[in-house]
């Protein structure tokens, strides 16, 4: 029984021992026995805080706890008043759409390079898209030819009712209304086109300054240091 005893008793000093050594001895209950946990933390003054419960001095920062023996089992952090939490919340929130912000930027990136490995790659789809857009507007325009041939034809008819044009039959009358309006459509239509020639341009050109910078990047990657004058002797 006194092996035991002193045993244990000299245990309990090592762990004593161990805790004293981290500064933390203060938190020994009075029962001289170690208590399962002890936090501690070092105030906004410098002075290290030892207790056997959270400590309100360190609510604002982090807290070690530690076991009898005085290992680090886990930290808390500092608690945080809701004005506090909801504020951190948003800077993380704010924080990972930047990451995933950045990462989709990287993504595009690699994307645009596997397209277009160089510039005339590039040019190829420019000159591709334009000529798409140029056929739409050639055809548009062969319907305004057609469009301006049938008014020819309608303003011929008319010229008999012209000091009275309520008389025109209202066939007549239909048709010419008709042409004015496929007329105008036609004429929206090419303002539409070169609309989305200029943006087609505009498209490429910033994806081309935004490539020389992405390929000139991949160069000078890929490229050898070249030795200096001094190795080269």
């Amino acid at each position: 029984m006194g092996l035991k005893a002193g045993t244990r008793h000299a245990g309990w000093f090592m762990a004593w021992a161990a805790i004293a050594a981290l500064g933390v001895a203060p938190a020994w209950a009075q029962s001289g026995k170690p208590v399962q946990e002890v936090y501690t933390c070092i105030d906004k003054s410098g002075r290290r805080i030892t207790a056997d419960r959270p400590i309100a001095d360190c609510v604002d920062r982090e807290q070690r706890i530690l076991d009898h023996t005085g290992t680090e089992r886990r930290r808390i952090g500092p608690t945080l008043t809701d004005h506090e939490r909801a504020a951190l919340e948003a800077q993380r929130r704010k924080e990972a759409q930047e990451r995933a912000r950045i990462a989709e930027e990287r993504r595009r990136e690699r994307v645009l390079m596997a397209r277009y490995p160089d510039e005339a790659a590039h040019l190829n789809e420019r000159e591709s898209a334009i000529t798409q857009v140029d056929q739409v507007i050639a055809v548009a325009r062969k319907r305004i030819a057609d469009l301006q041939t049938e008014r020819k034809r309608i303003d011929a008819e008319l010229e008999f009712y012209q000091r009275n044009p309520a008389k025109a039959p209202l066939k007549l009358q239909r048709q010419l209304a008709e042409n004015d309006q496929a007329m105008d459509e036609q004429l929206r239509f090419l303002t539409t086109q070169d609309q989305e020639k200029r943006r087609i341009h505009q498209r490429f050109d910033a994806e081309l300054a935004q490539l020389r910078q992405l390929w000139a990047a991949q160069r000078a990657g890929a490229s050898p240091v070249a030795p200096s004058s001094s190795e080269g002797r």
